[in-house]
């Protein structure tokens, strides 16, 4: 069984957050270009946060999450999620454009205006949780991460005590394969990965999720 099946199946057993996914693709500039074959393997249902990608290829991607009835979130940028009929998806290492229209648009009942965080900084970003209430928050790293190279991991009982802090559903993300699905505590929302769901071999990273 290849490895994105098993995560799949993994993400089935946590606990749901509801009526969000899963189970998430997350793209790359470097590691994963063009995520296009990896998003066609996911499930319906499955969710794909795209980071990094060229405005051909971003509409290349949901294109082809709407045919295949995927959650797409759009990193860093509110107007091109808007106009992708996507969600926002809130990096914690750098600014984040068009947030207000989003979050104006998100209060009136947009359509797909899911909001998401990345949460990497304990009391901080329990704190923006709180101020934002996204629907989602991405908490890593849960293991060691070639998206972080020597930076070190939470670990299984410092992720569940920060996802406890942030009073929204957590989504495990760092290191997620398909060799560690099984140590994610069961209070995660779902998994996240890039490698664990490429479908081949991808080029070392410069960055990860931010």
């Amino acid at each position: 069984m290849v490895d994105a099946a098993r995560l799949a199946m993994r993400a089935r057993r946590l606990r749901r957050a509801g009526r969000h996914p899963v189970l998430w693709l997350v793209t790359d500039p470097v590691r994963l270009p063009d995520p296009l074959a990896a998003a066609a393997a996911l499930a319906r249902g499955s969710g794909v946060l795209a980071r990094g990608l060229a405005p051909p290829m971003r509409a290349r991607l949901a294109a082809l999450a709407r045919r295949r009835g995927l959650v797409l979130l759009v990193g860093a940028d509110g107007r091109d999620a808007l106009a992708a009929r996507a969600g926002l998806h809130l990096p914690d290492r750098r600014a984040a454009n068009g947030v207000l229209p989003f979050l104006l648009a998100r209060r009136a009942g947009a359509p797909g205006a899911m909001l998401t965080i990345a949460a990497h900084h304990g009391a901080a970003s329990a704190a923006r949780a709180r101020r934002l209430r996204p629907d989602l928050a991405f908490l890593s790293p849960l293991f060691a991460t070639r998206s972080h190279p020597g930076a070190p991991a939470l670990g299984p009982l410092r992720w569940l005590a920060a996802a406890r802090g942030l009073g929204v559903p957590a989504i495990a993300l760092g290191g997620v394969a398909a060799g560690t699905a099984g140590q994610v505590p069961r209070r995660a929302a779902g998994l996240a990965a890039i490698d664990g769901l490429a479908p081949q071999a991808v080029a070392p990273p410069p960055q990860c999720l931010r």
